[in-house]
């Protein structure tokens, strides 16, 4: 029975070796073509190793004329912050409403809500660029050619992230609701005081996901962006890769390590603190 135990802890953490070598070799492979001469990117047969190691391809990137890096992080960073906050307001808002506060049709309510992710962007991309831009020609608020469109929708809800931190609030004891409410609190201090403190967990979860998706956003920032000094890393990327024929591949890969690296970083800073939301998330239904 022992080995029997063994052997079956041992074939488990093989597998999990070998799944774990395998999705990390592509950024292996990224990092290091990052770190080699355009000669070594090219040979044949492909050389794993780089000699000598060009971490100056590091520093060609950051001040290369065809890509301003420190503009394009800056511009990417300040939409995925907005975006991240207005998705943590919104949705925590709307998810204690769906979790705590009984109205009519709130399952319904909710249903409607679930089956909006079912729509891809591409879908209400016409749509939502044509009412950015109703709004840009009879507001003073300039819509088309800015960030706005990129942020802003964050603000209104995200339904995926609403049913996750609906999940969440769920598992929390209504007893301290009540509680609260004998001592007077409002439906918006138990909000406040109570129910976001308990979910910082879900909340990572949340804040991590959007952060993501804002920062490797491609599509979204192709269509409302206009000028250059607009765009953020995933058209930077693009452009430079695109601009006089195509870039040198060490120093495309060295670009990319330098877009990846932040999200690596975020996630093992908030690692602790992301897995126990994952792990609490959805225990009640």
């Amino acid at each position: 029975m022992i080995r029997r135990t063994l052997f079956q802890r041992f074939s488990s953490h093989a597998i999990l070796w070998i799944l774990a070598l395998i999705f990390t070799a592509p950024f292996v492979w990224l990092v290091s073509t990052s770190l080699k001469s355009i000669s070594q990117a090219l040979a044949d047969p492909p050389v794993l190793i780089p000699h000598p190691v060009m971490f100056k391809n590091y520093s060609k990137v950051i001040h290369n004329d065809r890509l301003d890096f420190p503009l394009y992080a800056r511009n990417t960073l300040i939409i995925a912050t907005l975006a991240v906050l207005g998705t943590v307001i919104s949705s925590s808002l709307v998810a204690y409403a769906f979790a705590r506060i009984r109205f009519k049709g709130r399952t319904t309510l909710f249903i409607i809500m679930l089956a909006t992710m079912m729509i891809p962007f591409p879908v209400v991309m016409v749509p939502l660029y044509s009412i950015f831009r109703f709004v840009g020609d009879h507001t003073p608020l300039q819509m088309l050619g800015t960030s706005r469109p990129l942020w802003l929708p964050a603000w209104f809800g995200s339904a995926f992230n609403i049913f996750l931190l609906r999940q969440f609030f769920l598992t929390i004891p209504e007893d301290l609701s009540e509680a609260a409410r004998i001592d007077g609190c409002s439906e918006f201090g138990i909000y406040w005081r109570i129910m976001l403190p308990l979910a910082r967990p879900a909340l990572a979860v949340v804040a991590l996901f959007t952060f993501m998706g804002a920062w490797n956003d491609f599509l979204g920032p192709l269509v409302y962006l206009q000028r250059p000094e607009q765009w953020t890393l995933s058209l930077g990327l693009q452009g430079f890769q695109s601009q006089l024929g195509g870039a040198e591949w060490p120093l495309m890969m060295a670009a990319s390590v330098l877009v990846i690296v932040p999200i690596i970083v975020l996630f093992f800073l908030t690692q602790r603190t992301f897995i126990q939301g994952i792990a609490t998330t959805g225990i009640k239904a």
